[in-house]
């Protein structure tokens, strides 16, 4: 009896040289080897996932399949109330000798292929190491990996040293500095006009799956209008695109918001990256070689890069770091419920409502919107955590618990204690009034303190202080947030935080 080979890719895996595919092609012959995707109906309704999102997994896992196939493997794309379903039913099919799969990127299906999948299936399983990103997940570093508080910067120095990326030969960053951000906060100019993100007209298989979404009726927003990348040959134009038209503009505004662009000059590939149809390391080299070619300024070559290498991996290494406890983190003990209207947008604050229904609408906002607007706010009223880390689950197409929980959780709310993020990111409306043109118009005034024109965030912002200054005070990153306490006097301190609680009782 000859072996066969199991070969379970997530939807989230899409690679294009997949680990557990290539040791399956090394142990047997090509037609040995049985492909398996599984779309599982617990797993989709876990959340009331955005609708784009699930379009843009389930189209890409069944074109991700048609590739496969055409490249000679057999493929089965099963749908099933649960992963062990659908490998259950396929190993009754198909009686594989064992089965490969590469270790999740989240905490519960890893611990479900180690701890579980064997026993379900009656038959070996091999779980490999995710090749999804760059830093392995226990002990990459030497150099910080002891520390109790990781600082990203220290880690993505490391990484720009490990892997020889923006180096001048003699372990020196080139440009003379390692990141850029002072130059990389600026306003969208009037003036100037974003190029369009690029779209992708649905195929016959996209339009189907979106009929489906639809009709299941499950999930926020709607998949109708989806014009997202749904292969790889089609996630390299998105990333080509993005080199030609949007990264040497990148850098100076990757911190501005508008009310007009969505995009700006982002490049909107998270989504791509993050279920393998791109890989880290390619779009690193490919936006340092614009850099070397002459093509970008260093500024805006260093800020995307640091997104990639830097963020994006430390938030992973983060994740398993501090994971399960991190999910549940609430060092402020905030305990209000979301209001209704990050459900539809229905708030009077200009600037949230446009990023809640841009969200809700196309699945995207960039990440100052994300953690400037969205996050600010939640921080400052006191917003249950879980509840604001589920929301970012739902809303988002480029939303995975790896990402979300440290990113949210941590950095965010600071609800960790510090660990991923050494600061509360928290601003009253002068820095959206600064890097955005959402005040414009709004009915709350940006300037004011207190008063009942008064912008949330202001009186909010300064509440917040006040109740947790001793906290913050311990902290010498919010230094000179407590300093200018001193601008307040006895009676505006009291003003100030009556304001802060009317608002709060009214948001409950």
């Amino acid at each position: 009896m000859s072996t066969s080979i199991a070969v379970w890719i997530l939807g989230d895996q899409l690679l294009a040289k997949h680990p557990a595919l290539a040791r399956a092609t090394d142990a047997v012959p090509r037609d040995a080897i049985r492909v398996v995707l599984v779309e599982s109906a617990v797993r989709t309704r876990q959340m009331a996932y955005q609708r784009k999102k699930l379009a843009l997994l389930f189209s890409a896992m069944r074109h991700y399949a048609k590739e496969l196939e055409a490249q000679g493997y057999a493929v089965s794309v099963i749908r099933a109330s649960a992963f062990a379903e659908g490998l259950k039913q396929h190993a009754r099919l198909h009686h594989p000798s064992r089965l490969l799969t590469m270790a999740a990127s989240e905490f519960a299906t890893r611990r479900f292929q180690q701890e579980v999948l064997e026993d379900e299936l009656g038959l070996p399983v091999t779980v490999l190491p995710n090749t999804q990103f760059l830093a392995a997940e226990s002990d990459p570093l030497p150099e910080v990996s002891g520390e109790r508080r990781v600082v990203m910067e220290h880690f993505y120095r490391n990484m720009r040293r490990r892997f020889d990326v923006l180096m001048n030969g003699e372990g020196k960053p080139l440009g003379g500095s390692w990141n850029y951000d002072r130059e990389n906060q600026k306003p969208l100019p009037k003036a100037i006009r974003p190029p369009p993100i690029p779209g992708f007209v649905p195929d016959a298989l996209t339009r189907e799956v979106v009929v489906e979404v639809e009709a299941a009726g499950h999930g926020v927003g709607s998949a109708l209008g989806f014009d997202l990348a749904v292969t790889r040959e089609q996630a390299l134009s998105a990333l080509d695109d993005f080199l030609v038209h949007r990264l040497a503009d990148f850098g100076p505004y990757e911190d501005a918001m508008s009310s007009l662009q969505a995009t700006l000059f982002h490049s909107v590939l998270s989504p791509y990256l993050n279920i393998g149809l791109l890989e880290p390391m390619e779009l690193v080299k490919a936006v340092e070689a614009a850099y070397r070619a002459g093509a970008v300024p260093i500024n805006s070559a260093e800020g995307f890069i640091r997104q990639v290498l830097g963020w994006r991996e430390y938030v992973y290494w983060q994740y398993w770091r501090l994971m399960p406890g991190l999910a549940h983190a609430n060092v402020w003990g905030a305990r209000r419920p979301l209001p209704q209207f990050f459900w539809d947008g229905n708030t009077d604050m200009n600037c949230l409502q446009h990023v809640i229904r841009r969200a809700l609408e196309t699945g995207y906002t960039h990440h100052i919107e994300r953690l400037m607007v969205i996050c600010s706010f939640c921080l400052l009223t006191g917003i249950e955590p879980c509840e604001v880390n589920d929301w970012f689950l739902t809303a988002y197409v480029d939303a995975y618990e790896w990402v979300v929980v440290p990113n949210v959780i941590g950095m965010g709310l600071n609800a960790d204690g510090g660990r991923v993020a050494t600061k509360p990111y928290i601003a009253s409306a002068n820095y959206v009034n600064r890097m955005s043109d959402y005040c414009r118009g709004c009915s709350f005034d940006h300037k004011r303190r207190t008063g009942p024109d008064a912008c949330p965030y202001n009186f909010l912002y300064w509440s917040f202080l006040l109740t947790h200054e001793s906290a913050l005070r311990a902290n010498p990153r919010s230094g000179r947030n407590i300093l200018a306490l001193r601008h307040l006097d006895a009676s505006e301190r009291d003003v100030v935080c009556q304001q802060a609680r009317a608002y709060l009782e009214r948001l409950a």
